[in-house]
C-alpha cells in the first residue's frame, strides 16, 4: 500500500486554524529549540525516522497529558495549546468540535515538530483511553485510512486549558478520528465531548458485509435486535430516510425520535439492546464507560431511547441494515455504514449541551 492518503469525497480534510506559512515558521523555531536541547544532551532530543514505539507508562493517561504539556517548548505551545474556551473564527468553540476528517492543529504527531519522548507520551495517552483489546484494531483502521501511515502519521493534537488545573482536555484528530482525554473535567458530557470514528477497510465504497472493517461487528450486534422484532415493531423501527450524518444535536425530553421506543420492547429484546450498548462501549476505558452509564441514568436510561434502522441505504439489499441510530434525550450513537463506516457519538447528562459537529 502506498503512502498517499486515499481520496474520500464525503470526508474532505479540513485545514487547521494555524496557517501553513505561520506553522512552518513556528515549527522551525521549535526544531531549533529541540536541536539546542540535543546539543546539551537533554532527554528526547533524537528525532525519529521510524514510528515511535509504544511504551505504556502504567500511569493514568491524564498524568501523561500533564507530562506532555510540561515537556512542550514555548514555540510548541503556541501551536498546539489553547485557552479552555478558545473560539476559532471559522470553526467555533474548538474544544468541542467534531468532524469526520480534520486536523485540529497543523503538525502531525509523528513529525519533527515533536520529540520521540513526546511522541511516546501521546501513544501512552492513546493506549490509556482505549481498551487494550482494541489497540491493534484501531491501529489497523488508522493504517487503512491513511495509505499505510503508522499511528501519529496523520493525526494531530491540541491541549485546552492547563493540565493539572481544574479543567483541561487533550484532543486528537485525523481522518476518521476524534478522541479525547479530559479527566472528567468537562461538565455534563461523556468522553469530554463528541467523538467520531470510522473505517474504509476496502476502499471508499465498501461491499455488503464490510469485509475487514473493525467496527462492523457493532452493526451486526444491532441487527440481532432487528431480527428479534415482530412485524409491527419492524414497521416502526424502519425509517425511510437517513439523517444528515453530522446531525447529532440533542433533542431533549420532548424531542421526536426516529424508530422504535426501547421502552416498548420485551425483556429479551431489551437485553439485546444492553448487549449492543456494551459492544459500542467496548473500545473505551472503564472510566469512560462508567461516565456514559451515569449520563444515561440521569436522562432515564435506555428506556428513554429509540432505535432506528434506515432503509434508504442498504448495501446489497440484504436487510442487514448499514445505517442505524440509537438516540435519547441527550444520547446519540449514529452508525452510518454507506459508502463506508462513519460513526458519530454525542452523550451528555443534560440535553442543553450544545453540539459543534460538521460533516
Amino acid at each position: 500500500m502506498g503512502s498517499r492518503e486515499p481520496f474520500c469525497p464525503d470526508c474532505e480534510r479540513e485545514s487547521s486554524e494555524v496557517g501553513r506559512r505561520e506553522f512552518l515558521r513556528l515549527a522551525s523555531i521549535g526544531a531549533a529549540g529541540i536541536a539546542a536541547a540535543g546539543a546539551t544532551g537533554a532527554p528526547g532530543s533524537r528525532l525519529l525516522s521510524a514510528p515511535a514505539e509504544a511504551t505504556p507508562t502504567g500511569t493514568a493517561p491524564e498524568s501523561s497529558v500533564k507530562e506532555l504539556f510540561d515537556l512542550l517548548t514555548p514555540a510548541q505551545r503556541k501551536v498546539v495549546c489553547f485557552d479552555w474556551n478558545h473560539v476559532d473564527p471559522k470553526r467555533g468553540l474548538l474544544r468541542s468540535r467534531v468532524s469526520n476528517n480534520w486536523q485540529i492543529t497543523e503538525p502531525s504527531i509523528h513529525s519533527d515538530f515533536y520529540t520521540p519522548q513526546q511522541q511516546r507520551l501521546v501513544r501512552s495517552i492513546f493506549e490509556g483511553i482505549v481498551n487494550p483489546e482494541w489497540h491493534a484494531r484501531i491501529d489497523k483502521q488508522l493504517k487503512d485510512d491513511t495509505g499505510g501511515k503508522p499511528f501519529g502519521g496523520d493525526q494531530s493534537l491540541a491541549i485546552f486549558g492547563k493540565p493539572g488545573d481544574a479543567k483541561f482536555e487533550f484532543v486528537m484528530t485525523g481522518r476518521h478520528m476524534t478522541m479525547r482525554c479530559d479527566g472528567n473535567s468537562t461538565e455534563h458530557v461523556a468522553f469530554g465531548g463528541p467523538l467520531f470514528y470510522g473505517h474504509a477497510a476496502s476502499g471508499f465504497d465498501e461491499k455488503p458485509g464490510h469485509p475487514g472493517n473493525v467496527f462492523w461487528e457493532q452493526a451486526l450486534a444491532t441487527n440481532k435486535v432487528y431480527e428479534m422484532l415482530d412485524g409491527k415493531q419492524r414497521a416502526i423501527a424502519e425509517v425511510a430516510k437517513s439523517p444528515q450524518e453530522s446531525s447529532i444535536a440533542f433533542r431533549g425530553l420532548a424531542g421526536k425520535f426516529d424508530g422504535l421506543p426501547i421502552a416498548e420492547l420485551s425483556g429479551d429484546q431489551k437485553g439485546l439492546v444492553q448487549e449492543v450498548l456494551r459492544k459500542l462501549l467496548e473500545p473505551y476505558r472503564q472510566s469512560d464507560r462508567d461516565e456514559v452509564a451515569q449520563c444515561l441514568t440521569k436522562q432515564g436510561g435506555l428506556d428513554k431511547c429509540h432505535l432506528a434502522f434506515y432503509t434508504d441505504q442498504d448495501l446489497g439489499g440484504d436487510k442487514v441494515w448499514d445505517n442505524w441510530r440509537l438516540e435519547g434525550p441527550a444520547f446519540v450513537w449514529y452508525f452510518r455504514g454507506v459508502p463506508h463506516v462513519h460513526v458519530w457519538v454525542n452523550i451528555a447528562n443534560d440535553p442543553a449541551v450544545k453540539t459543534n459537529a460538521v460533516g
